[in-house]
């Protein structure tokens, strides 16, 4: 097999005397694959990781485009649809081919995207050198930021909820609310106190708004708090944050909560509450 860093070329001279043939193994990304071709009534292409312990603990996430060129007649290619974020073990791609081939043919392998699951249970990030460093990029800052957060680094700003504070900073809670940024941009009372009284909220549910704000809210803790947290969206204008919730008061509608579901609905202008 020939291969590039992201190209596996897999050349066949003849498959008329055998029923199944097995490339020797070739290495793309962080694992070593394989390619496999049987006869019967059609011909099946395969692609899989050599079994390893790598590939157990931590199975490629590919998309791919795989093709089966002909090297006699016409020469026209055969090309599968474009395979997106597969796990790949063992046989999780099996190709049939119903064309018949006979003579030499090239099996071709494009490689788009090669992902790893993240350690702490995040979304798979890509091996390759700009998905990888965006990726860690990301995953650092927000890192960063919630430490800010957690530890009380530098904070400048107090928030009083109904029952307790907690240290912020303002240039993060301006970057992401045009109201907070307002009211630090003007001479108003908050930006002379460095205060902010958000005296509807719990100091639980204003912990879960700053978590939101910093990237390190948990799911739980985001479901225990959506309608506070939804008000605050709509108070501080933070779209994505009443999406969110939105979205998140959508898919648990029953008859115990239908009227104040609408209700809310109604109240922070959301056009459908859902069908």
């Amino acid at each position: 097999v020939e291969t590039t860093s992201r190209l596996a070329q897999w050349r066949i001279d003849n498959l008329a005397s055998c029923t199944y043939r097995k490339s020797d193994p070739f290495k793309i990304g962080k694992w070593n694959w394989h390619l496999s071709i049987e006869k019967n009534r059609t011909l099946s292409v395969k692609l899989y990781p050599e079994t390893s312990n790598l590939t157990r603990d931590n199975p490629p996430i590919a998309s791919f485009i795989i093709r089966v060129l002909s090297s006699v007649g016409d020469r026209k290619a055969l090309v599968h649809p474009e395979i997106t974020d597969k796990q790949l073990k063992n046989d999780d791609f099996v190709w049939a081919i119903e064309v018949p081939l006979t003579g030499k043919f090239i099996v071709d392998v494009e490689f788009l995207d090669l992902k790893t699951s993240s350690p702490n249970g995040g979304e798979p990030c890509s091996i390759w050198a700009e998905g990888f460093a965006q990726k860690r990029s990301s995953t650092t800052a927000l890192a960063s930021l919630g430490r800010m957060l957690s530890e009380n680094i530098h904070t400048d700003i107090i928030i009083n909820a109904s029952d307790g504070s907690i240290g912020a900073h303002r240039a993060v809670l301006a970057s992401i609310s045009p109201v907070f940024r307002s009211m630090f941009s003007h001479d108003l009372k908050e930006k002379e106190l460095s205060t902010v009284n958000i005296s509807d909220m719990s100091i639980e549910a204003c912990q879960a708004f700053l978590n939101y704000i910093y990237g390190n809210i948990q799911h739980d803790e985001f479901l225990i708090h959506r309608l506070p947290l939804l008000r605050a969206a709509d108070k501080y204008d933070i779209e994505d944050l009443k999406e969110a919730c939105h979205e998140s008061l959508l898919e648990d509608i029953d008859t115990k909560n239908v009227l104040e579901r609408l209700q809310n609905a109604s109240l922070y202008q959301f056009v459908q509450i859902g069908t």
